[in-house]
């Protein structure tokens, strides 16, 4: 009779080969229900696993994995993924840890390798960024009981149970739109991004704060970018038809495409449109003009991250660890405020 292994018992129960691990050396931190499911496929197929096999799985491996759900084009067009990651990969080694970095190119890629990654056993934890809302992996790796944690708040239906990092993207569109408001500007438009959930998460506040004025959302003033210099490039060569005053962008990387685009037309920042964007990146403080923006602390998120990992691992995933960091609006000449 062949003799099952640690990825076939897995495999029946639904779990990774870590989780199989954990349960035969009766690791505390498992659901109950997870471990009755494997108990029952261990007695149902009558698996014994041998002496080696409890020494393996007994030891951690001390490798968490980074996931990026989203195309990886758009990952390195944005430069906050190489500073979070930079920070991922410094508090890993600092607490002595391994970082491997997964990244996908398309949906049907997610689809297929998410299923290998926390079923080989090999890694201990992920973290998952949260920035496609179309992205089904987070969903995928709960049904293996492996520990994560996601940075970006997850959807609305399982925010309760999901661990994360996030910083107050809300907050941080609310005191961008309300400094434009504040300078004057009333023709205020917004440099938008679609399909994640920072980007409904700004919008949302870019939106708030011109209610809380009961100045109206003009619809026409807003176009959709990526998180990329030539898409804020593109963005706002269309919007510049429309004649906005100021425009807030989603990010740094989109302002600064903006304020090119502005140039172009041979117009000025800030004195024929004003620009705010979002992160501080270093550009930021030495562009022409210096750019007004929200600062979100990218490398604290990032660190904290693998310490709520960490955490997880060492302790249990429940309760779900929920972090959101403050913003703060860095105010330079880009807006108008600063002569």
């Amino acid at each position: 009779m062949k003799r099952l292994t640690l990825e076939e018992i897995g495999q029946i129960a639904g779990v990774s080969r870590s989780t199989v691990s954990r349960v035969i050396n009766g690791h505390p931190n498992i659901r109950p229900a997870v471990r009755q499911r494997v108990e029952d496929v261990i007695r149902q197929t009558g698996y014994q696993p041998n002496s080696a096999a409890r020494s393996l799985a007994s030891s951690q491996s001390r490798v968490f994995g980074l996931v990026m759900p989203s195309l990886m084009q758009s990952a390195f067009a944005d430069p906050y993924y190489p500073m979070v990651i930079q920070a991922i990969s410094h508090a890993c080694n600092q607490h002595d840890y391994t970082p491997a970095l997964f990244l996908f190119q398309t949906l049907e890629e997610e689809e297929k390798t998410s299923q290998r990654i926390v079923a080989s056993g090999m890694i201990d934890g992920l973290i998952v960024t949260a920035d496609t809302i179309e992205s089904t992996f987070v969903s995928k790796i709960q049904q293996y009981d492996i520990p994560f944690v996601q940075i970006g708040r997850p959807l609305q239906s399982s925010i309760a149970e999901i661990s994360y990092v996030d910083v107050d993207n809300e907050a941080g569109a609310y005191l961008a739109a309300s400094h434009l408001i504040q300078l004057g500007y009333r023709r205020i438009g917004q440099l938008a991004t679609a399909h994640n959930i920072a980007g409904a998460h700004r919008d949302a506040g870019f939106r708030q704060a011109l209610a809380d004025r009961s100045l109206p959302v003009d619809e026409s003033l807003i176009e959709v970018s990526d998180f990329s210099e030539a898409g804020g490039y593109d963005a706002m060569r269309a919007l510049l038809e429309r004649g906005p005053e100021a425009v807030f962008a989603h990010s740094d990387a989109i302002a600064l495409g903006a304020i090119r685009a502005i140039r172009d037309r041979g117009l000025k920042t800030p004195n024929d449109i004003a620009v705010v964007g979002f992160d501080d990146m270093p550009l930021a403080a030495s562009a022409d003009p210096p750019l007004t923006t929200v600062r979100q602390p990218i490398y604290r998120t990032g660190t904290l991250a693998v310490e709520t990992l960490i955490d997880i691992v060492k302790t249990s995933p429940a309760p779900a660890r929920h972090i959101v960091l403050p913003v703060e609006l860095v105010i330079r000449a880009s807006s108008g405020a600063v002569n």
